[in-house]
């Protein structure tokens, strides 16, 4: 019975409630024990992607340790309050901290090695060009700390005041001469001290040549000879005529950005810096810039900028970085399948350069370079230089030149000049085969303007670059005014005793359509890109940058670099570009610009006549 009584107690409704009851309130448990579990994994997450985005997190990310970035690091660091990372897709300027190890960068005489070497070099090439014999073009680019300014001659050469005017005419209001001069005059120390001009207490140490060579005296007196005048100095009062160069060498080494502003600034530990680190996207909330992401040793990673990311990869890689990260023409980044963040359609347009070609002698005496070019010379000027950075290693020899007007009516010089006494062949990528000496000249504002483009959403592939050379007929002109005017003063008396055959064009090439035959041929680029992300006011459809530098139509996102130039200038472009980012620093920090008004600018008495 009590069997029986224990069943029914066992089996009643009333149990089988408590036990369903429990079975429901375990379950519940379990699931809710679960959601907490998940809910503390996802706070753990974020908690662990916050404290990682706060370790990579700074002020401002600047993209490319070149000319620009350099300058930017080191004056945005200033504030021991800002943090900067700078971030370089190239290897480091230095081996185990000594320059004379990577003695290929930093002796002056050894530039060419590095025009031919892709450890440092970009190694860019254009589109066939349908105007120069279908000819693909070679542009090397700085890829390693300093950029172009660890690669580059070492000409220091700021252009003409009236391009500085004609900026701020195309709608790049406040960088007129009177606001850049105070800005040229601030990076710089210049060996014969400071002046209404020149500047004596900035990093930038700029020299003159001390080799004293003939040739180079030869083609002074020639130039006078032919009816120019000497300047003094082509940075100064007066660019027009022909002089001595300024040049970024310090106690017989390359005085690139890397070592004037990047190295003195690399104990601050606001300041963060990478190398062979390729950024490869802009990263955005909306239209609002907030880091990048990169890729370092085959590792994806991203850094975020708290106030502003600042692209400084100069005139190809930061409108590539732009369509990369979808701004630029919408129709050609979908096309890719790139997402448009702003549609830009100035992003890679624009794009200008200047062209020179080789005029050359052979030479009577051997007291050309030719001599220094042989391996046993070699080993002797290299160890002068390695053990005191004197000697023909501490030059780049390109010690003068000078600027003149292509024709009467021109109203500043438009032709540039650089004399070598020696002989360069294909990018100094083949040899000298001879003594000789030779100039280097090119029309300084050519109207052909090209564009590049993205091959594809790679950021590997190199884009589509395409200057568009000679596409004017005005440039065919120029050009061949160039020649015209060399031969004119290489016939001077001064070279009598130097001159031997012309070894190009060559006697044979006198008409002028043998002239523009050699021109097409032989015309090379001067390593000068600019202008593809050019600055003007936001009114302008083809404006990429304000004149604040601030890329138009999105946030926190600036460009300094030559790429921004509105218009080419009439001359080198280191210079200019080391100006633009000193500028752009104090626009950064919110500071008033410099300005320096009515500078007096030397003017032709009459431009009736050529000279």
């Amino acid at each position: 019975m009590s069997y029986l009584i224990n069943g029914v107690k066992h089996c009643s409704p009333v149990n089988q409630m408590h036990k369903l009851t429990g079975a429901v309130f375990k379950a519940r448990l379990l699931r809710n024990t679960w959601r907490i579990k998940e809910q503390q994994l996802k706070i753990s997450r974020a908690s662990s992607q916050l404290s990682s985005e706060k370790a990579n997190s700074y002020d401002y990310v600047i993209v490319g340790a070149g000319s620009a970035g350099c300058v930017l690091a080191n004056r945005l660091t200033e504030d021991p309050h800002s943090t900067v990372l700078l971030l370089e897709a190239g290897p480091k300027d230095t081996l185990l901290g000594s320059k004379r190890l990577l003695w290929k960068i930093h002796m002056p005489a050894a530039l060419t090695y590095n025009l031919c070497d892709e450890k440092y070099n970009w190694y860019y090439h254009t589109t066939s060009q349908k105007h120069m014999d279908n000819r693909i073009m070679y542009w090397p680019r700085g890829r390693v700390w300093g950029g172009s300014s660890s690669l580059n001659a070492m000409v220091y050469i700021r252009g003409h005041a009236e391009d500085y005017n004609r900026w701020s005419r195309e709608g790049a209001i406040g960088w007129d001469y009177d606001h850049c001069l105070p800005y040229f005059k601030k990076a710089q120390t210049h060996e014969l001290g400071s002046d209404q001009y020149r500047g004596g207490k900035g990093p930038l140490y700029v020299s003159r040549g001390k080799t004293n060579h003939p040739l180079h005296q030869a083609f002074l007196d020639a130039t006078q000879q032919a009816g120019y005048p000497f300047t003094d100095d082509m940075n100064g009062y007066q660019q027009e005529g022909f002089g001595w160069m300024d040049m970024t060498i310090h106690q017989g080494k390359r005085w690139s950005t890397a070592s004037a502003y990047l190295h003195p600034a690399l104990s601050r530990p606001n300041l963060s810096v990478t190398e062979k680190t390729l950024v490869t996207k802009i990263l955005f909330q909306g239209t609002k810039s907030i880091g990048v992401e990169y890729v370092k040793n085959g590792q994806t990673e991203k850094a975020f900028a708290s106030k502003e990311v600042i692209l400084s990869g100069g005139a190809i890689n930061s409108p590539q970085l732009l369509m990369l990260s979808g701004i630029g023409n919408a129709d050609d980044l979908k096309k890719l399948g790139i997402p448009v963040v702003c549609h830009l359609p100035g992003v890679g347009q624009n794009l200008q350069d200047h062209l020179e070609v080789y005029v050359q002698h052979k030479c009577t005496k051997p007291i050309t370079l030719y001599s220094a070019q042989k391996p046993v010379n070699m080993v002797r000027i290299g160890l002068e230089w390695l053990w005191k950075f004197t000697g023909e290693g501490a030059t780049a020899h390109l010690e003068s030149g000078g600027f003149i007007r292509s024709q009467p009516g021109v109203p500043h010089p438009d032709i540039q000049f650089h004399f070598l006494p020696s002989q360069v062949i294909d990018h100094g990528r083949v040899a000298s085969k001879m003594e000789a000496y030779q100039v280097h000249v090119g029309p300084m504002r050519s109207a052909s303007v090209g564009w590049l483009k993205l091959k594809s959403a790679d950021p590997k592939d190199h884009p589509i670059i395409e200057p568009n050379y000679m596409s004017a007929e005005r440039d065919i002109w120029e050009f061949r005014q160039c020649v015209k005017l060399t031969r004119e003063i290489f016939a001077q008396k001064a070279f009598e005793k130097f001159r031997g055959p012309e070894i190009q064009p060559g006697n044979n090439v006198q008409s002028d359509k043998e002239i523009d035959a050699f021109i097409r041929q032989k015309t090379d680029s001067a390593y000068h890109p600019s202008c593809t992300c050019k600055m003007g006011q936001p009114s302008d459809g083809t404006a990429v940058v304000d004149p604040q530098t601030k890329v138009i139509g999105v946030e926190n996102l600036r460009v300094v670099d030559a790429s921004i130039m509105p218009s080419i200038v009439s001359g080198n472009l280191n210079a200019p570009t080391i100006m633009i980012a000193e500028k752009a620093a104090d626009i950064i920090k919110g500071l008033p610009s410099l300005q320096e008004k009515n500078v007096p600018v030397y003017k032709p008495k009459t431009l009736e006549t050529q000279r």
